[in-house]
């Protein structure tokens, strides 16, 4: 049974006026190359894409080459995103950096982020159209193949958030979406070793990963770092022990995700198998997002890594038992009520200790 409590949602911003204002707050839709507010404390500073999804499932076996009958919605998405929407449907209060266009699909995505507790005050707007992420999957809700127009995204430059520097500096987390460049991604790291702040990178797919390989190979300080099994090797540069790799390069946890098995944490102090239980999947897109969110939202409320981790999990089987990215229903208590049901007959099968 987890034993803490969720901290208080609601980030409160001040602009530069010093009027201060809460997380629903959506700047001016004009182009707005830097943010304009710098944000007071929040938990958690999320920095990544904010995009519009498009999700197209098969309704029957996908034929390639040709046309497939097919259900499609749009909803807001972007790992950074999506990130920051579950931790504060979680009850955690955080801070979302990202980029978005003067379009409608910009204006979208802020709206509805900012609806679900979100501190969407420094999100900038650039010239370049909000980024849109496709999602074919198969008629089991299995990803097919995804494809990302990330050039908004990649207009955050160290430039641009040199504004957001004492923010990175003194947040207590800053979670770090993969999709960024590679130079953003160090000039980050460098920004939070240097006050202190626990970074979460999440390397988001394999060839992302391979781009990070060199950032962590410098040695900034990385909390935790949540690659997939197959994410595993490129972010270590291919090494033959990517674990100890990455330990040796400054990161203290990695959180490999093993799909339907569940998870693993490695650490200098040993390895836990966290044990997955199973679930109706209906869409896995977001999965990744949400565990990550979970894991961090466990953490900052107290909880012990692989108690965290386990949280994290069932946050990520929730979400995948839905139609949404994001699950619109997520709260604390239907985790909970989700790790009561898994854990019941089975608690001592949850977690496995190595050393």
């Amino acid at each position: 049974m987890v034993m803490w409590q969720p901290a208080a949602s609601g980030c409160v911003v001040r602009n530069l006026n010093g009027d201060t204002a809460g997380g629903a707050e959506l700047p001016n839709r004009k182009i707005r190359p830097y943010p304009s507010p710098v944000a007071l404390p929040c938990d958690v500073l999320v920095i990544g894409a904010a995009l519009l999804d498009v999700h197209a499932r098969s309704r029957a076996n996908v034929v390639h080459g040709t046309s497939n009958p097919a259900r499609m919605m749009s909803t807001p998405g972007g790992v950074g995103r999506n990130i920051a929407e579950n931790l504060a449907r979680l009850g955690t209060r955080v801070s979302l950096v990202a980029l978005v266009g003067p379009d409608d699909a910009g204006d979208r995505v802020l709206r509805e982020t900012a609806e679900a507790g979100v501190d969407v005050s420094l999100v900038m707007t650039g010239p370049e159209p909000t980024g849109t992420y496709l999602a074919v999957l198969d008629r089991d809700g299995e990803l097919v193949i995804a494809l990302s127009d990330l050039t908004g995204t990649e207009g955050l430059t160290p430039e641009r958030l040199s504004a957001v520097a004492s923010a990175i500096e003194e947040a207590p987390y800053v979670v770090v979406d993969g999709n960024l460049p590679q130079r953003v991604v160090a000039w980050i790291l460098e920004r939070a070793a240097s006050g202190g702040a626990r970074v979460v990178l999440d390397p988001v797919s394999v060839p992302k990963a391979a781009l990070l390989a060199p950032v962590v190979a410098q040695g900034h300080p990385i909390a935790v770092v949540t690659p997939n099994v197959d994410e595993l090797g490129p972010l270590s540069g291919g090494d033959a022990d990517p674990l100890r790799w990455l330990h040796d390069h400054g990161v203290q946890t990695v959180w490999t995700r093993l799909g339907a098995r569940g998870s693993q944490l490695s650490s200098t102090g040993g390895r836990v198998e966290i044990v997955g239980h199973p679930v109706n999947a209906i869409d896995v897109t977001g999965a990744g997002d949400s565990m990550t969110a979970g894991l961090v939202s466990a953490l900052l409320a107290g909880a012990e890594l692989a108690t965290a981790a386990a949280y994290g999990q069932a946050v990520a089987e929730l979400t995948v038992a839905s139609p949404h990215t994001v699950r619109p229903d997520l709260t604390d208590a239907l985790v909970r009520a989700r790790l009561a049901e898994t854990h019941r007959g089975r608690a001592d099968e949850s977690i496995h200790t190595e050393g």
